[in-house]
């Protein structure tokens, strides 16, 4: 999966979101206060990764500003040599290009269910769940509804301003950013030290960003999920990282289920979405991605991420885009 993140000073991202929760000083927000842990559109990761970010979410929402405490990562051994070197089948190459063309349409919509795995003040594993309701109107339109166990929320995005909402405290915050989907996710990405966990799905070729950073995949087998056939496919990123992605089996190649196990932290914790309910005969208006603040809404500032690594201590390698 690609880092969309144009900014090489900071610390590689991955796609580990086992994070311990507190509330830092720069979370200007009430809801923020769990940081990463509770958001999956825009979630910082840990530090201490060498692998970037991915896909684990399908846009669950909002951000999650500041650093939290990080559960470092170890790595696995590199395999021994002589083992045959891992690859793409060509079968599971053609069904994320029939994906990724289905994806690209100009307008959709969908729901996702999302459990997430975080670590509580003790470090127990905890769960959190969510339910979002996006819509996609390419190349500049985004709207995600958001219900979970910590509260409603949204975000909007109308080709200039991306506008984070959350209705318990009725407090919002926004910065100006491209006009464009992908162009946005990386401003976003760069400025806040934040990041769309999903956005592979959302870029202008979603299926050369999913296999970014990929080293092997294949079709494991035709599965069943609501009654509709679909195929199931497991892929592989080093380091540690493991994806499961249910497609339907059909001509559109659907995103259905996907999984993602991190086999490098410890207790290899996974992230699971299920999306349900595509809809390309939507035609969202203009109207539909304008942000109007409710009677007393307050805005609030959003602070930039923390400083990078400070000079002389090592970085993580750069991923590539």
């Amino acid at each position: 999966m690609r880092n969309l993140a144009p900014d090489r000073s900071r610390p590689a991202q991955t796609r580990s979101h086992l994070v311990r929760c507190q509330q830092g000083p720069n979370l200007p927000l009430p809801w923020l206060n769990l940081t990463a842990c509770l958001y999956n559109v825009f979630e910082p990761m840990p530090r201490e990764a060498t692998v970037k970010l991915r896909i684990v979410a399908f846009l669950g929402m909002l951000i999650g500003g500041g650093v939290a405490g990080l559960v470092p990562v170890t790595l696995r051994a590199a395999e021994p040599a002589g083992r045959p070197k891992p690859e793409i089948s060509e079968e599971a190459r053609a069904v994320l290009q029939r994906m990724g063309d289905s994806l690209r349409m100009q307008q959709f919509a969908f729901q996702a269910q999302t459990i997430r795995l975080y670590a509580g003040p003790k470090g127990e594993p905890l769960h959190i769940f969510h339910t979002l309701d996006v819509t996609v109107h390419r190349p500049n339109r985004l709207l995600v509804i958001r219900n979970g166990d910590d509260g409603p929320g949204k975000l909007v995005y109308d080709g200039r301003t991306l506008v984070i909402y959350m209705t318990d405290g009725n407090k919002f915050a926004s910065i100006p950013v491209p006009d464009n989907i992908e162009g946005m996710m990386k401003e976003a990405m760069g400025r806040l030290g934040i990041d769309f966990p999903l956005a592979d799905f959302l870029t202008d070729e979603p299926s050369k960003s999913f296999l970014s950073g990929v080293t092997a995949g294949e079709v494991v087998s035709t599965m069943t999920i609501d009654g509709v056939a679909c195929l199931h496919m497991f892929f592989s990123q080093p380091p540690g990282i493991e994806l499961e992605l249910w497609v339907e089996k059909n001509d559109q190649s659907l995103p259905r289920r996907l999984i993602v196990t991190y086999r490098s932290l410890p207790g290899e914790p996974s992230f699971v979405a299920t999306m349900s309910k595509w809809d390309f005969s939507v035609h969202p208006s203009d109207a539909d991605f304008a942000f109007q603040p409710p009677p007393g809404a307050v805005q609030v500032p959003l602070k930039p991420p923390a400083s990078p690594t400070p000079a002389g201590k090592p970085k993580a390698p750069g991923v590539a885009k």
